[in-house]
């Protein structure tokens, strides 16, 4: 904590020159449209966004509605939803879809709140999947015999309605008993996004990912990845349990992919991002490795949070540069900019941008998390948690909390890819990723790489 407040100042004076320095695009934020879509007037309020489209172009939101203004463990807290069927232009009424039975003993209870929700829905396929965090248990007070749980629901009906909710908490917490960091005494999934592969289809559905905020059996708070090939019904980790993606250091993460097929783990930490990547030597058996854990922060040019720790939200994206028309990707990763007034620097949330023009812009953690090109500030006001997903007509759905009068309410704002990048590039909607990646392409692994990427040329984020 003293060192803390003795570093303090000089992340603000670091998070100053910064903002004299880094590429800002023309600010905006106060003249872009916004819908407020979950207003809070005081407690309850609003926490935690996440949304997904479906395969049929509606927009889904889910949120945290916190009774008493607290998390999972210290009170009553549900989650609520609304549909819009026209790209965001309107949204239907909020609806509850949980309905907690809250207590404080005995613990646990699993079916006593939910929150912190995740989202994906099929791209093939009617399903949808979100899971929470359940229960009357705190992450801090975890044991592995009490714990918070793990909540899954389905729809099938874009988001009308939804199934009862199932926890799977135990056949998680099982994957890492006889580990060396295990029986792990406390873990959550990641709010926001689940990703789903653009690449890799095992039986009937396309990969899942998401990733875990772990506290091991040595206190230690760290990452792992896990991934679903049967759309959530099971989970395996990506990699080990001896190996996370974050060792050390962690706290609430992402998971994308990269255009190379990898995966990568975005973990927010006091400053910015720690950022690592999974390679593969076989991507149908998820078989490969992790490599180095890099930091993004105000010292390499990187995600820089001043002031603050923050979830926010990952997306990789096929582009186009437009001084050029040449075919690339780019990075987005969300966090509060900070340099607020506010006493955690949750302020100034906005989106961070990064040309994948080459492999070195991403073969390796450090080379993906330094050297960003760019920003978009969203928002002025005190700021926190975001997500985002792609919208049917080639927006970019993104999703905040933001306090305007009362406690944080839910925002909604349309982007394009221009809108971020200050129009230096526009989405790709007929990407040839093997075209791309066809580059960087090593003799001794290209004909994996070509037989891997060759059926995937017609799918788009």
């Amino acid at each position: 904590m003293k060192k803390d407040i003795f570093y303090l100042p000089l992340l603000v004076a670091l998070g100053f020159f910064l903002s004299l320095t880094t590429p800002l695009q023309a600010d905006d934020s106060d003249d872009e449209y916004a819908e407020e879509i979950f207003p809070s007037t005081g407690v309850p309020c609003y926490r935690i966004p996440s949304v997904a489209c479906t395969r049929k172009g509606n927009l889904i939101a889910v949120v945290d509605y916190r009774y008493g203004g607290t998390d999972i463990g210290y009170g009553s807290v549900e989650l609520r939803r609304r549909i819009s069927h026209d790209n965001g232009a309107t949204w239907g009424d909020e609806l509850e879809f949980t309905h907690g039975k809250y207590a404080t003993s005995p613990q646990p209870k699993y079916d006593a709140a939910y929150g912190d929700p995740c989202i994906v829905a099929d791209r093939t396929g009617d399903s949808i999947l979100v899971m929470s965090c359940s229960g009357n248990t705190g992450f801090q007070y975890g044991t592995r015999e009490v714990h918070q749980g793990i909540a899954r629901f389905y729809s099938t009906d874009e988001g009308e309605t939804w199934s009862e909710p199932e926890y799977i908490q135990e056949s998680v917490y099982a994957l890492f008993d006889k580990s060396s960091r295990g029986p792990v005494r406390s873990l959550f999934i990641g709010s926001g996004k689940i990703h789903q592969s653009r690449y890799v289809k095992v039986g009937a559905f396309y990969r899942l990912y998401c990733s875990a905020l772990v506290k091991d059996v040595n206190n230690t708070y760290c990452n792992y990845v896990l991934y679903s090939d049967d759309f959530g019904g099971s989970w395996n980790l990506l990699g080990d349990a001896d190996t996370p993606a974050i060792p050390s250091g962690a706290d609430e993460p992402k998971t994308e992919e990269l255009p190379d097929g990898s995966v990568i783990c975005s973990s927010r930490i006091r400053g910015g991002r720690k950022f690592n990547i999974f390679t593969f030597t076989d991507a149908v058996k998820a078989e490969g490795s992790w490599g180095t854990v890099a930091t993004s922060d105000a010292s390499n040019n990187g995600t820089s949070a001043v002031g603050n720790s923050c979830n926010g939200e990952i997306m990789i994206l096929p582009a186009i540069r437009k001084a050029d028309g040449e075919k690339l990707y780019i990075a987005l990763q969300s966090v509060p900019f900070g340099y607020g007034k506010s006493s955690d620097g949750r302020d100034n949330v906005g989106i961070y941008y990064k040309e994948l023009s080459d492999k070195s812009d991403f073969g390796s953690p450090a080379d993906f998390a330094s050297n960003w090109d760019g920003r978009h500030q969203a928002t002025h006001l005190r700021s926190a948690y975001s997500t985002m997903c792609m919208q049917a007509d080639g927006r970019i759905a993104f999703m905040y909390e933001e306090t305007r009068v009362y406690d944080f309410s839910i925002i909604y704002k349309p982007y394009t890819l221009e809108d971020i990048t200050g129009g230096l590039y526009s989405l790709d909607t007929n990407p040839q990723r093997y075209a791309f990646i066809s580059r960087f392409i090593d003799e001794e692994v290209g004909p994996f790489i070509t037989v891997m990427f060759a059926w995937s040329e017609h799918l788009i984020p």
